[in-house]
């Protein structure tokens, strides 16, 4: 598929404030998808193309956090473990199975956590006490949401986000951080199924992804320098877009 010039260059701006958002707290296929259909490219390939320049965000920004040591893999490594058999047996799954009930179900997990989060004025503000052990933790969502990102996707940052501040008790900067290991792990999986497919515009992928990995290392420094109010606000602004793009594909599309 040729495509004009303009079009890279205006998709590798838009890939670069999709992953400064992204970095901060997720989000960011909100954007690129969108644009990349806008442009006339097809669907299928859209996708497969925004996972291959999604994965250079991800990867930037997980690796920024992990640089400025934001990152305890001691106790991390068990969630990429269950996230990549998660996100292996939703990948897998998307040619078995029917996703109407899950895309039923999304928004209004996702309006349980903006509204629990808007009454919760101290999630994320400081460390707190977890609730529940590190190992069941990382069993339970590790599988859940990685077969959900390699399922669907849309909000996979946010589940992340919300879990790891309300159980693990971590304050929004260290959730971040977290997250962005973990969404760069099944970010991997799927990108490996959508090579297998063969539907990726790899010359575009890559000029966008090095706007995602420039976006990204700006956001992640963001994370690093700002305070937890800004992060939560931009978290809340991100769930709330997500509710209403996938509640505009149910009932409008």
């Amino acid at each position: 598929m040729e495509l004009e010039i303009w079009i890279f260059a205006l998709l590798f701006f838009v890939a670069f404030f999709s992953g400064f958002i992204d970095a901060i707290a997720g989000g960011g296929g909100l954007i690129t998808i969108p644009a990349l259909i806008a442009v006339g490219i097809p669907e299928h390939m859209a996708l497969a193309t925004n996972k291959l320049q999604a994965t250079f965000g991800s990867f930037t920004a997980a690796a920024n956090f992990t640089h400025k040591k934001m990152v305890n893999f001691n106790s991390l490594w068990r969630g990429i473990i269950w996230t990549f058999v998660g996100a292996v047996c939703g990948t897998w799954s998307v040619l078995l199975l029917d996703a109407t009930v899950i895309k039923y179900l999304i928004p209004i997990c996702l309006v349980a956590i903006l509204i629990y989060t808007i009454f919760s004025p101290n999630l994320g503000e400081i460390d707190k006490e977890k609730r529940m052990s590190e190992s069941l933790f990382y069993a339970i969502f590790g599988l859940s949401i990685g077969f959900y990102d390699g399922f669907i996707g849309p909000g996979t940052g946010s589940f992340w986000m919300f879990a790891f501040a309300s159980l693990l008790g971590m304050n929004l900067k260290s959730a971040v951080a977290n997250t962005k290991i973990l969404n760069f792990t099944s970010n991997i999986v799927s990108l490996a199924v959508f090579i297998g497919g063969g539907q990726i515009l790899w010359l575009l992928g890559i000029v966008m992804g090095f706007g995602q990995m420039i976006g990204a290392y700006f956001g992640s420094h963001m994370v690093i320098k700002k305070e937890i109010k800004f992060i939560k606000n931009i978290f809340l602004t991100v769930v709330s877009l997500t509710i209403v793009k996938i509640i505009y594909d149910l009932f409008v599309k």
